[in-house]
């Protein structure tokens, strides 16, 4: 069996041979752009099914799958949802027992993409609209993946236990004596949205805002998809981090709930999608890659999630805030798989969780 690279092997390689963020030790053409041809589906049909492994919330993939079944009737989609991090564990450890059951896999830790690009883990797909209307920096160079969906990790309040007037508009904030025993956090060992948006802001606010941050008894939960639920229902008053998606659905569903986007920056998470080099079904799966990336699919997730897209042609619903208008912190996959390790260590002492 092949050895497969860890995050230290992959990051150590990469800095030796000066490679970009997501290049490879061996670069390959990327593949011609394919369409989703007759033969292709006939194929895809005959498969009858396509595995997603998926960081998005249950519900969100739950909803994705039932619009790709009623496009393309025949070809079932069963998606085995984790957190992110735990995610990457599964499927390292199903690697090294020759279990490959995975035919498409998307995450909302991006570096994770690092690993599977190196161990050669990832096979070349490349769709028209992907190829057309995703910038450069939102899909592989080699065809191995691209962006399907980009989110932000902010703070928010309750708006029936906070006044507007009172509620933190940073993340300096939160440390205010005021909060202490009131707020509500995802954890970077589960989630990738919070281990991106950890990344972020150790490095834009260092170790020692986190230091006080976890002298303020702040409830701990695993998702990033927590921290929203437990604001709507009165639990917490603040939340310190968690996915500013779920917010926005909640406060459009009448939940007393708002968003905040702090002054220093709202970190910014993107979740690739690629498909496995052993996948079981994979012309299902490239049908599925391919359907995802498409505008009229990533017009109708980001409407209905309430995410953004990095198709170009893809436009925000009217009413919510266009990401282009936010200021941001900025992503870096590669710095998250250098200090993936050291976040999870270093966390844990700090929050005792």
């Amino acid at each position: 069996m092949r050895k497969t690279l860890n995050r230290r092997d992959v990051i150590k390689g990469s800095a030796a041979l000066g490679l970009t963020v997501f290049a490879s030790p061996l670069r390959a053409a990327a593949p011609e752009p394919t369409a989703i041809t007759p033969d292709l589906i006939a194929a895809a049909t005959k498969e009858a099914k396509v595995i997603l492994y998926s960081a998005m919330d249950l519900p969100v993939g739950e909803k994705l799958g039932r619009a790709f079944e009623a496009k393309y009737p025949g070809i079932e989609v069963q998606i085995e949802r984790s957190g992110a991090e735990r995610l990457f564990q599964r499927l390292e450890q199903e690697n090294a027992s020759n279990i490959h059951s995975a035919d498409v896999v998307n995450s909302s830790d991006a570096s994770h993409f690092i690993s599977w690009k190196t161990n050669g883990w990832l096979a070349p797909f490349v769709t028209e609209d992907i190829a057309q209307h995703f910038p450069p920096e939102y899909r592989d160079p080699d065809g191995l993946f691209a962006t399907s969906r980009i989110w932000l990790c902010s703070i928010a309040y309750n708006t029936n236990l906070v006044k507007a007037a009172d509620a933190p508009t940073s993340f300096a904030d939160l440390l205010d004596p005021k909060w202490a025993g009131k707020m509500v956090k995802g954890h970077p060992a589960y989630s990738g949205t919070i281990m991106t948006a950890t990344f972020q802001i150790v490095r834009e606010l260092g170790w020692e805002y986190l230091e006080k941050l976890s002298k303020q008894r702040v409830m701990q939960v695993q998702s990033s998809t927590d921290p929203p639920k437990k604001l709507a229902l009165g639990e917490r008053a603040v939340m310190a981090d968690g996915n500013e998606y779920g917010v926005v659905l909640l406060k459009e569903a009448g939940q007393p709930v708002e968003p905040i986007y702090p002054s220093e920056g709202s970190p910014t998470v993107s979740g690739p999608t690629g498909i496995f080099v052993s996948a079981p079904h994979p012309n299902a799966a490239r049908v599925f890659q391919a359907w995802l990336h498409t505008r009229e699919t990533q017009q109708f997730f980001t409407d209905f999630t309430a995410q953004y897209s990095a198709h170009a042609q893809v436009q925000s619903k009217p009413g919510r805030r266009k990401i282009s208008d936010l200021k941001l912190m900025k992503e870096d996959p590669a710095g998250v798989e250098q200090m993936t390790e050291e976040i999870k260590t270093r966390y844990a002492k700090l929050f005792k969780v």
